[in-house]
Parts: C-alpha cells; structure tokens; sequence
C-alpha cells in the first residue's frame, strides 16, 4: 500500500471504466450525476463503507485506505479516478496523482463560487461550510479557505455524526434533525448568504437542510463541478467512451451486508447489487 511506483494508464481502450471511491456511500451523489451526464460510460463505485466515516480517522489511516481503493481501481484497468470524497482529496490526491499517470479528479468544497454569490448577490458577505472534523483541519483546505477569503467572513462548521446517520439511512431520524439544528442555529442567526457542502454525504441532506436555513442562503455542493472536470480531463486524453457503448455501473463495498445494499438502492432510488470488495 502506498508503493512508489508509477502504475500506467489503460492505454487501450476508450471503453475502459471509471473508478469511483468514497468512504462509503456519500459518493454516490457523485456517481449518479457522472451517469447522468456521460450516459455511455462505464463506471466503477466503491463504497468503503468499513473505514466510514473518513473524517474522524487519522491522516495515516485516510492516505492508506485511499491508495488501498486505488490500487484495486488500477487493477481492474480503469483510465480515470474520481476521488468522491473531500476528506480523501484533502489529504492523499497530491499522492496520488504522482502516483499514477492516468486523470485524477478530486472533490474539493465549492468555495470559490459560494464567495463570489456572496459577494454579487449576498447582503452580510458571509459564506459557512459544513465540513467533517478531518476536513476542517487539514492543510489544504484551510488554504482555499484563504485564497476565496478575501472581503469574505468565512465560517468552517464541523458537524461530527452527520456521516455516520447517512450511513445508516437516518437523514430522517430525530438525532439527525436534533444535529442538524444545532450546526445550522449560529449559521441562520449570523444570515450567511451561502452554505457550501464541504462532504459528498451532505447533498443526501438537500431537502432537510432547505427546511432549516432561512430562504436567502444559498445550497451550494459540487457533483455538477467534479462532473464538468471529468469530461474535461477525458476529452483532454482523448478517454471519451464510444457512442455506441452501453454505460453502466457496478457497486462495491468494503463492508457488505443487507442493510449497507437497502441503504445503497434506497439512495440510488432503484435496486442495485453491492458486491463484495
């Protein structure tokens, strides 16, 4: 795990599949708007739903997980990753892209688009994140904190237990309700313009998050943007699939059971099989 060789591309094939991996099933927001958008592909989801969430463990632990799902990625000849996951692209892409010399597309919080809404659009020029407790930390991300910060008040809101209740499908429950308040309470009463989806879990929170935030404060998450990224970096190698192929996609996990599958179909809202990783 974590070898220093350079593993090459799937030269091959322009059929080859996708890879995409996230701590569990949180990726999957991101999994569903890559086959919408690119309906001939086939794709790779990995859920390594027995290491979720990624945000409480070390950053030992989040870089040997990340080149662990890599390296199976590789294996299965995929031409390009999506790391689906903030608290993974925040502490191994940099690794990992010198890795690997296929396209690595990472998942980092829209942060530049919420400040310019906030600056174009907002009235108290405040933009909130909602971050697990590993992102809110690492390096990388409190850089493009500042970089965006500019005439800016930007406010980092860690929200520790959210992942691990969308795991489990309880978006719904009390305990989630009773979190979401308290992360959302200071954020309403400072009227910040624009809530920025700091993890590919929180997209599955969309309409419990609509009914707690005063109208104003704009949701901004990242599937369409890491999207747009991977048909740029497909077109660029020239990976595009043919337009004759049948897309499709298949699901691992780390962690297989029935409820992890109920959970996977219920949020990909159609039946689906989960094999085991």
């Amino acid at each position: 795990m974590g070898s220093k060789c350079i593993l090459l591309a799937n030269k091959n094939s322009t059929s080859a599949a996708i890879g995409i991996f996230d701590s569990g099933v949180g990726g999957l927001s991101i999994a569903k708007c890559i086959q919408q958008n690119l309906p001939n592909e086939q794709l790779i989801y990995i859920a390594d739903s027995f290491y979720a969430p990624y945000g409480d463990k070390t950053r030992q632990v989040i870089i040997s997980r990340v080149h662990a799902m890599v390296d199976y990625l590789i294996k299965r000849q995929v031409k390009a990753i999506v790391i689906a996951c903030n608290t993974a692209t925040a502490y191994a892409i940099d690794e990992i892209r010198k890795k690997v010399s296929i396209p690595i597309i990472g998942v980092e919080p829209a942060i530049k688009p919420a400040a310019l809404h906030s600056k174009n659009i907002g009235k108290t020029k405040k933009v909130a994140i909602l971050t697990t407790k590993a992102t809110a930390e690492n390096l990388r991300f409190l850089s493009l904190i500042h970089t965006h910060s500019q005439n800016i008040e930007m406010i980092i809101q860690p929200c520790p237990g959210l992942v691990e209740l969308i795991e489990l499908n309880k978006q719904n429950s009390v305990e989630c309700w009773t979190l979401l308040q308290k992360y959302l309470t200071p954020l309403n009463e400072a009227h910040v313009d624009a809530l920025v989806l700091g993890c590919t879990h929180y997209p599955f929170l969309i309409p419990q998050l609509k009914k707690l935030v005063h109208a104003d404060m704009q949701i901004i998450e990242t599937s369409q943007p890491v999207t747009d990224e991977l048909i740029r970096q497909l077109t660029l190698h020239k990976l595009t699939a043919p337009m004759y192929q049948q897309g499709s996609i298949q699901f691992y996990s780390s962690k297989t059971s029935m409820t992890i599958s109920f959970i996977m179909t219920q949020l990909w809202q159609q039946h689906i099989e989960v094999k085991v990783l």
